[in-house]
């Protein structure tokens, strides 16, 4: 039995994220880490396997929930949904008020929120936490977004900055908010993402079948974009995927790969909770769309042979450059409006569910650590240092600029992508949502007229104030009334 009240903290669930998160906390200076697991012999082999880390095993949850000093602490990292709530129900049993458990899985916000009310009547705190930086953000520093109450992050506060990523100096982490905020945002973070690596993997499409080159040539170019603006860990690992060559084959590793593309389903969220929110999230949604469309493998199949453009395509070898380059700005922009999307819902969430989110402390902690992780969020922080009233990320100085001297290229990549029928979802729906935003009148003038027709809903007028109904089946005048529900 380990002496009571040894460790000020404690993990539950030792699968590869929760062993090395445990092994990152017992790696920090004043952190002693108590390790639970469903199966006795998976923290057995954790234990063996790193004596150096000092853990406190345990192999039952009275013995787990004895060994915490108080108020206990204890982050559980299974997989999310029944598993989560089973863990959740055994440490309530045996923690008393004042006592902390953190959720450091993937959960659905809702979730979160339905458990932190339900927790809090116990006294108990209850923290759902988003962590991101996969298995080498957990055992090296990931970024983390813990929600909850204030009280509960005086005493979390300090140990999560110990464990977690550092970008000039400050730890990737901060308080976003009560309840599911954390999460949330996570959810968010998990979006952009999925946004990013389709416009990557569009890129790369782009350049190789207009270009020829080898997948080992065009990882040199995401090797010297990542010097630049596009710096971050998605351009860099992509140049290491592309270099990879398999050793069965020894064909480049890309083109072994089946090209079906998995999801866990936070991207989808993310999409679902946006259109809920009524924000238009369209560059995350065609990104979780082509994941879709690519593991639709009878469908595609049976499409084959349909008819595509007449004429074959491809850059002309003198005009390699300059198309590479228009490649990387139609990259940047899109890039740039996967953030402002993703910004744009976080503001819409906590709105609705009333969390005070600093959003410029949001990029701050997304600069290392996790996946996303990017040179320019330094510039998202700087927006909203700026101006905390931020309409729109994209109407910001720099990103205006920056757009500016893509859209040209933006704008051309878009166009060959579809004269060539290269499908590029997310480039152009990126490229829409900017014309959208930026057009100073949009054709839903006439859906809502078609809204009128059909179904009375009504409409407003450019000219003066009021509710209008234009009696469609009768003389067609205009008559002022109450807005309709529908």
């Amino acid at each position: 039995m380990p002496e009571n009240g040894t460790a000020n903290i404690g993990v539950v669930g030792l699968a590869v994220m929760g062993s090395n998160l445990a092994r990152n906390l017992a790696s920090r200076e004043g952190n002693t880490v108590a390790v639970f697991n469903r199966s006795p012999e998976r923290t057995q082999t954790l234990v063996s396997e790193h004596p150096e880390a000092g853990f406190v095993a345990a192999e039952a949850y009275d013995e787990f929930v004895a060994s915490l000093a108080k108020p206990r602490t204890a982050i559980i990292m299974v997989q999310a949904g029944k598993g989560t709530d089973a863990v959740i129900s055994e440490l309530v049993k045996r923690f008393e008020p004042g006592d902390i458990i953190v959720d450091g899985g993937n959960a659905n916000f809702h979730d979160t929120i339905r458990r932190e009310a339900e927790i809090s009547t116990t006294g108990i705190h209850f923290v759902g936490t988003g962590i991101s930086g996969g298995e080498e953000g957990a055992l090296n520093g990931p970024s983390i977004m813990p929600g909850g109450t204030a009280e509960a992050y005086e005493t979390l506060g300090p140990i999560l900055a110990s464990i977690a990523a550092v970008a000039d100096g400050e730890p990737c982490v901060t308080h976003v908010g009560t309840d599911g905020a954390g999460h949330f945002v996570k959810m968010v973070h998990n979006g952009i993402e999925y946004a990013d690596m389709q416009l990557i993997a569009e890129a790369y499409d782009l350049i190789r079948q207009g270009t020829g080159k080898s997948p080992a040539e065009i990882a040199d170019i995401f090797a010297e974009w990542n010097t630049g603006e596009l710096e971050s860990y998605l351009i860099e690992i992509t140049a290491e995927v592309l270099r990879q060559t398999d050793a069965a084959t020894g064909e480049p590793l890309v083109d072994v790969i089946l090209d079906e593309a998995g999801a866990k389903g936070t991207g989808a969220w993310t999409v679902q909770n946006a259109l809920e929110l009524g924000v238009p999230t369209s560059g995350i949604a065609e990104a979780v769309f082509a994941r879709s469309l690519s593991s639709k493998r009878a469908q595609r199949e049976a499409a084959a042979g349909l008819p595509g453009p007449a004429q074959p395509w491809s850059v002309d070898p003198a005009d390699h450059d300059a198309f590479v380059e228009d490649v990387r700005r139609a990259l940047y922009a899109s890039k740039i409006i996967a953030y402002s999307q993703g910004f744009d819902e976080i503001v819409a969430g906590a709105e609705q569910f009333g969390w005070n989110i600093d959003k410029g402390e949001i990029a701050k902690i997304w600069r290392a650590g996790c996946i996303i992780r990017a040179r320019f969020l330094n510039r998202i922080t700087e927006a909203y240092v700026e101006d905390p009233g931020l309409v729109v990320l994209v109407s910001a100085p720099y990103f205006r600029d920056a757009i500016a001297a893509s859209q040209e290229s933006w704008r051309n990549v878009v166009a060959i992508a579809a004269k060539a029928g290269i499908p590029a979802p997310a480039f152009s729906s990126s490229l829409s949502y900017y014309d959208g935003l930026r057009a100073p009148r949009l054709p839903a003038s006439l859906v809502q007229g078609q809204r009128d027709f059909f179904g009375a809903h009504t409409y407003r007028r450019v000219d003066k104030p009021g509710v209008f109904h234009t009696l469609w089946s009768g003389d067609h005048s205009e008559i002022e009334t109450t807005p309709s529900s529908h």
